[in-house]
């Protein structure tokens, strides 16, 4: 059994000792937390083997930790620099600061955590690989996995990543109050990649793929669950991510085969995300600040609605004339002519999304197919063939070919 509780306890308790005692010995010392939780897990897989079970594992873990750092602050020079003339004041010579494993520690050491690692001294793809690390609990197996490159790489950029926070010396805490909104816009930010990673992925591991995701929605949970950012953009943004999550189920076929959404089956959709992420767009309602995730969570809930009406591609079409004008992205530009499409006909469409001349897209090309069909069929398969040729994974490949094959 415990070949089962140990992978599952690292997910959920690696990053909540890491977190906890980053905040302790501070964001220069990441890598000697990592190090004293990674050996705890090692402690409980060789002592478990042999001993069995604990009553409550995860105590278990927590006193294994404690006792640990406690060993590390006692014997090295970190005690002697950092913690002693903290506490020197009316403390004994044999002090040694109380490690902190409650709930509430652990969130509150995880939502500065995620503070600090989302300052901008560092990229965003450190950010975001920081984050899988130190507050998802992910391995840095995984984490090559999921950005599709070596290990020698994600190591290298925690690496540089961690050491930039050191030289910068990045505070783990939370901002103060009148700095929250500007310091909460990377935050989002990584938050919002973290999950496109995941639902956009091009990794073949659809149990990281999803999980990808689900972290991203506990973070920003957590950062709805602190008042300071229980904010209109915070539920926006959860709200977006539940509506796209809500059809997971959907988007994949008996082998593999990514469905479209015009093809998928509204009774997979999960009505219980979509009335959350409901629940969230009518919080982030309120206030005078509008900002992409409103407009993104609009548009991914009239995608909530299967039936084609004119109400909800108008709806769709408006949000996103909003959204290119608030930040416009080529990717939203180009999801945009598809609803014009609707509203006004594929050759108005047409007409648009060739000015966008994204020629390195599969997308891209994959639409202009669409929208050529039963206009100029020759045409739709010169583009659906150029969208093949581009096409970076074997699942969008298989529904390029159907497309083609159909013509």
């Amino acid at each position: 059994m415990q070949n089962e509780l140990i992978p599952h306890l690292f997910r959920t308790e690696f990053r909540k000792i890491t977190a906890v005692l980053c905040k302790l010995f501070g964001i220069e010392n990441v890598s000697i937390a990592e190090d004293i939780a990674g050996e705890t897990f090692l402690a409980a897989l060789e002592t478990w083997t042999y001993k069995g079970l604990p009553e409550n594992p995860t105590a278990w873990l927590y006193t294994v930790a404690k006792n640990k750092a406690k060993n590390v602050l006692a014997r090295n020079d970190l005690f002697q620099n950092k913690i002693t003339p903290l506490v020197q004041s009316g403390t004994s010579d044999n002090y040694l600061p109380e490690i902190d494993l409650s709930p509430q520690n652990i969130a509150d050491s995880q939502l500065q955590m995620l503070f600090a690692i989302c300052h901008p001294v560092i990229p965003t793809e450190a950010q975001i690989g920081l984050a899988l690390r130190i507050l998802c609990g992910f391995g840095i197996e995984e984490i090559a996995t999921a950005f599709l490159c070596n290990k020698e790489t994600i190591n290298k950029r925690l690496y540089r990543a961690k050491e930039k926070l050191r030289t910068e010396n990045v505070a783990i805490e939370f901002p103060p109050e009148a700095e929250i909104t500007k310091r909460l816009q990377p935050v989002l930010t990584t938050l919002y990649l973290l999950f496109n990673e995941g639902y956009y992925s091009e990794s073949n591991n659809e149990l990281l793929r999803n999980d990808l995701c689900l972290e991203a929605m506990r973070l920003a949970q957590m950062l709805l669950d602190y008042p300071p950012t229980n904010l209109p953009a915070v539920n926006a943004l959860l709200a977006l991510m539940c509506f796209h999550a809500s059809r997971f189920e959907a988007r994949k076929g008996d082998n593999g085969q990514m469905i479209l959404y015009h093809d998928q089956d509204e009774n997979l959709w999960n009505r219980e995300l979509i009335a959350r992420g409901a629940m969230h767009l009518n919080r982030a309602s309120v206030g005078e600040h509008f900002s992409r995730y409103h407009l993104e969570a609009g548009i991914a809930y009239w995608h909530t609605i299967k039936t084609d009406t004119a109400e909800k591609w108008e709806n769709i079409l408006h949000l996103y004339n909003h959204l290119l004008a608030l930040e416009y992205s080529p990717v939203a530009a180009l999801n945009r002519t598809y609803a014009l499409a609707k509203v006004q006909g594929n050759e108005i469409a047409i007409a648009e999304a060739e000015q966008l001349k994204l020629s390195n897209s599969p997308y891209y090309f994959t639409l202009l197919g669409e929208l050529y069909k039963g206009i100029d069929n020759q045409k739709a398969l010169e583009n659906l063939h150029m969208a093949l040729k581009l096409a970076k994974t074997q699942a969008d490949r298989r529904v390029i070919q159907v497309r083609i094959d159909m013509l």
